[in-house]
């Protein structure tokens, strides 16, 4: 600043994500940039607080580089700046909190490598040059290697790397953006990587660049490597070599499902599938999710590769590079890669040489591995985009663990939500706020039953929450459900029982800061309250409780689970022509004779094995049947799936949604439905009837909630659960709300799926109290 020029003083308070992300670097560097002296302070959970002294121009140049470019992991969620007279100050100063050795409380994500990282990464003069675990305040991993708190490197497994004199330096001056940046790390002090065989022999450990050249000529040659990331392990081929993929398939018991793509660049991905601004903006980002994107591939080739790696869908799921070890990969390989978690069906994800070596030997060619240990696994996130709006599938690696808002504030007694069986992850309350954790998967054998224990655990002792209350699903056979009521007791309130649906309405409620809305729940299984099983329900919904007041109508799975696995067998149940339905039975293989039709017919009249049900999710995997798009479920959710693929090639027909009387409600007739699908299929095609039956559900339900509103004096309608995911059905149900005049909410830091149950546990536990 010049002499001729008066000053000022601004006394600047901050608050959102403002600690554990570089933000007080970013000030002190900001501010010196600009001549300002001054102050920057940690206040704890109040925030950080910035005294300035310059000229007004330069303090308000300032303010406005803090509101609208501050750290890429930060948020700023208010800025209050009160003048005084100048005092005086000299120099710019970070001054110390009351944290230990500089360290934060709070618990930052992991993150994608930046921007500057990349460069000294490609830089011949830096010191960093070609090294694939540098990092800075700004990207790298956190969360999945932080053993306690507060956040500083004797509590991360970088303790078992101690800094060279150059990383030192660095670490030590506030003007360089790795000052305190707990995960730094050089060639000469860091972690190194090698490449190994099945059976643990080196196959190339001389240099970094050395293993990963090697793995990559592995990649091209078609061959399955094992790579050991930031917050997990991916098994990876070439995405673009059939037989590869069909040999990971093979070799993993994943013979359907799809697999996640990496690709080196935007411009790889836009040559395949078709990339929205704000699809590409989020593949962008410095969280670097998977992005599920619509397929655009037209030649053939492309075509058959893209058909292996997703198979019967139209959509591919991809992200970019967001490791150093990813992007110099990608330095020999063209790409795109198949990048999907190490495990095997129903098991967590590998994270150490020896996990991937014991577990997946028998999948993969190769390993490349390297030497610091992962904490806590952390799977990729996954997102999706309708109408422009973000749809969280998965909610993991580069949000977790995040804080959610809690209506109503503080609960007297902390709680600690587990989550469903499907997609499942745990959620505990912390004062006023729910820090979510990251995605355990599906709880259904004893491996994934250690693996959320080990995540209740990691999570409430960095926390330092000690759960008074803990909320389950209302599923009495839930594996989830035994964890609840084994944490009850000794002080512990509990397992409170959420019901399924509700914890889905709770969780959209509690995102949009709503006490109260109509909101269609929508999803495969959701234990009811009368023991049957819930799913296309609409609910009159606050946190406290709800009122059911309309959805789908009742209908029969006939043999239960093997309804589920053979959806035509659900058609039993939908159809009242008996020599259709065995038609239907026997070539959709459901059953291999006439007569084993007769007997599924027979549970049904019965009553025998043949459960309630008024799912949304099960109405689609039957007309997925019906229509010969998928017959068998070889991963969850797979038919109804297939079913959104083969609509996306379709118009829907002009119809008439077949409205009946349940209890006194109305709900929508879905074997009318379903029976007007089967002879809609004999003049129209098959796209053409798959979207008409995705178009009546929406526009039945949406219906049934505008009503509900609108009886009731409630101004919004949402639209939860698994069946959210479909992007026809989110987009007539909004269009439908929208132009009846009511607010449509939708889901966009919480998954719509079971993802988000937890969550919606801990809300409705809180406000219960």
């Amino acid at each position: 600043m010049t002499g001729e020029e008066s000053t000022t003083r601004a006394t600047v308070h901050v608050t959102g994500v403002v600690q554990g992300v570089g933000f007080r670097p970013f000030v002190y560097r900001t501010a010196v940039a600009r001549d300002l002296t001054g102050t920057v302070k940690n206040l704890g959970d109040a925030g950080v607080e910035v005294v300035l002294e310059g000229t007004e121009a330069d303090v308000e140049d300032f303010l406005t580089e803090l509101r609208e470019d501050p750290p890429p992991l930060s948020r700023v969620d208010s800025v209050e700046v009160e003048r005084s007279a100048p005092e005086g100050v000299e120099t710019f100063e970070i001054v110390r909190s009351a944290e230990a050795s500089g360290g934060s409380g709070t618990i930052p994500p992991d993150t994608g490598m930046c921007d500057n990282c990349l460069a000294d990464m490609r830089d011949p003069d830096s010191r960093y040059y070609g090294y694939w675990a540098t990092s800075c305040v700004d990207c790298g991993p956190r969360y999945t290697v932080i053993r306690g708190l507060p956040y500083d490197r004797p509590r991360t497994s970088m303790d078992e790397f101690p800094m060279c004199e150059d990383c030192r330096e660095e670490y030590e001056d506030p003007a360089d953006r790795r000052y305190h940046a707990q995960t730094i790390a050089c060639p000469q002090c860091g972690p190194s990587l090698s490449l190994v065989d099945p059976e643990g022999e080196v196959l190339a450990d001389e240099s970094d660049a050395e293993a990963i050249e090697a793995a990559a000529d592995r990649l091209r040659a078609g061959e399955q490597v094992a790579i050991k990331g930031i917050g997990g392990s991916h098994l990876a081929c070439d995405a673009t070599d059939p037989e590869a993929v069909e040999t990971l398939r093979e070799r993993t018991g994943r013979p359907t499902k799809p697999f996640a793509l990496m690709a080196p660049d935007p411009e790889t991905i836009e040559s395949f599938a078709a990339v929205s601004d704000d699809e590409r903006e989020a593949l962008d980002t410095v969280r670097r999710p998977i992005v599920l994107l619509e397929q655009s591939g037209t030649d053939e080739e492309q075509v058959d590769w893209l058909d292996a790696v997703s198979p019967g869908l139209h959509t591919v799921g991809v992200m970019l590079p967001y490791s150093g070890l990813h992007h110099r990969l990608f330095d020999h390989v063209d790409g795109p890669l198949v990048m999907t978690s190490a495990n095997l069906p129903g098991r967590p994800m590998a994270t150490t040489e020896d996990a991937i070596l014991a577990r997946l030997g028998d999948v993969i060619d190769a390993a490349l591995v390297h030497d610091r240990e992962i904490v806590a696994r952390c799977d990729d996130s996954v997102v999706r985009f309708s109408g422009g709006e973000r749809r969280f599938i998965r909610r993991s690696r580069g949000w977790v663990p995040e804080e959610l808002p809690l209506p109503g504030g503080a609960p007297d007694r902390p709680v600690l939500g587990v989550g469903a069986e499907f997609d499942a992850t745990v959620a505990v309350t912390q004062d006023d706020v729910v820090v979510p954790s990251q995605f355990v998967g599906d709880v259904d054998n004893p491996s994934t039953v250690a693996f959320l224990r080990e995540t209740i655990d990691h999570l409430t002792d960095l926390t330092g929450v000690q759960p008074r209350t803990v909320a389950c699903d209302m599923h009495p056979e839930f594996l989830t459900t035994e964890v609840a009521e084994d944490y009850a007791g000794d002080g512990v309130i509990g397992p409170m029982r959420v019901q399924h649906h509700h914890a889905h309405a709770a969780s959209l409620l509690a995102e949009r800061g709503r006490d109260r809305a109509v909101v269609v729940t929508a999803d495969g299984t959701g234990y009811g309250p009368d023991g049957s099983i819930w799913g296309g329900e609409v609910l009159d919904a606050w946190l406290e409780g709800y009122d059911r007041v309309g959805g789908l109508d009742t209908f029969h799975l006939p043999g239960g689970t093997a309804a589920v696995e053979k959806p035509a067998r659900i058609l039993a149940g939908l159809l009242d022509d008996e020599d259709r339905i065995d038609d239907l039975l026997v070539d959709r293989g459901a059953v291999d004779s006439t007569d084993a039709a007769a007997t599924v017919r027979q549970q049904l009249d019965q009553g025998v094995n043949a459960p309630e049900t008024t799912s949304a999710g099960r109405t689609l995997d039957a007309v997925s049947a019906l229509l010969d798009v998928c017959t068998e479920r070889g991963y969850e959710g797979e038919p109804a799936m297939r079913l959104e693929a083969a609509a996306a090639d379709g118009t829907p027909l002009d119809y008439d949604v077949p409205f009946a009387t349940r209890d006194g409600d109305r709900v929508v007739d879905v074997k009318t439905l379903v029976g007007d699908a089967d002879r809609l299929a004999d003049e129209h095609s098959v796209a053409d009837v798959a979207a008409t039956v995705q178009d009546a559900l929406a526009r039945g339900l949406a219906d049934l909630a505008i009503a509900a509103a609108e009886d009731r004096g409630i101004d919004a309608v949402g639209f939860s659960g698994g069946v959210a995911y479909n992007d026809a059905i989110t987009r007539s149900i909004r269009g439908a709300v929208e132009d009846a005049g009511l607010e449509f909410l939708g889901h966009d830091r919480v998954p719509p799926g079971d993802g988000g149950i937890a969550y919606g546990q801990a809300v409705v536990a809180s406000v219960r109290q």
